[in-house]
């Protein structure tokens, strides 16, 4: 058992150039994310809540500081180390889904594990198996047009999970869902969670989300400004 955080940021700031003017997105983040967490990223709108997710997900680098994922700190590491580690350790769910419209469900599912070179009885076995997990096997030959807005979410969610990542990222996952949507969605990640040990990080406005989260970090004009860790349900 790995012992060592699975994120650790010391010191980090984010600074964006807006023509002539600076951006301060992040001030000074200090944060530790433990392996298997459960943890939500909550602050009000331009907070600094989707810049962190970005710098956490190796999408972008800090301005200064350092971030490290697994060991590795991201923010001495080249382009080309970055997206191997986003294409292998990280899953992302965004809040517009994402899908590939021209993709059927299996066929999203199973291009995280084309691009990791999986060959292909492989791949097409495993993507089927998240679908089913996930409650989906009914679907996985439709496109996303054809889909719900829930069952495209959990496409998503299975997407994510399918190269069987350290961590999962999702921006406001809950955010177009209605209520008991919702509710499924997050508990399955809950379930996923628990069953895999797969530990999740939310950026999120969603009370729902904030109540089951273990690691709650409130963030406010680029700062923590609250932090509040107990032990998993």
């Amino acid at each position: 058992m790995n012992s060592t955080p699975l994120v650790r940021i010391e010191n980090v700031s984010k600074v964006y150039a807006q023509g002539a003017t600076q951006v301060h997105a992040l001030r000074n983040i200090d944060l530790t994310i433990q392996r298997g967490a459960f943890a939500a990223l909550v602050g009000p709108s331009g907070s600094g809540k989707t810049s962190l997710l970005n710098l956490i997900g190796a999408l972008d680098k800090p301005s200064m500081g350092s971030l490290w994922i697994d060991g590795e700190n991201h923010a001495t590491q080249a382009r080309a180390q970055m997206a191997a580690v986003r294409l292998h350790k990280i899953g992302f769910i965004f809040q517009d889904f994402s899908l590939l419209p021209v993709l059927t469900a299996l066929e999203n599912v199973e291009y995280v594990l084309l691009l990791q070179g999986v060959p292909a009885r492989e791949r097409r076995a495993r993507a089927a198996a998240v679908l089913q997990q996930l409650g989906l096997q009914s679907c996985q030959h439709r496109r996303p047009s054809q889909l719900s807005g829930g069952q495209q979410q959990r496409v998503a969610v299975a997407r994510a999970m399918v190269g069987n990542p350290l961590l999962v990222l999702a921006d406001e996952p809950t955010a177009n869902l209605d209520s008991a949507t919702g509710a499924a969605l997050l508990q399955t990640m809950l379930d996923l969670n628990h069953s895999q040990g797969t530990t999740f990080i939310f950026s999120t406005h969603d009370p729902m989300v904030m109540r089951h989260a273990q690691h709650i970090v409130q963030l406010k004009d680029g700062k923590i400004v609250e932090e509040s860790v107990h032990a998993n349900h």
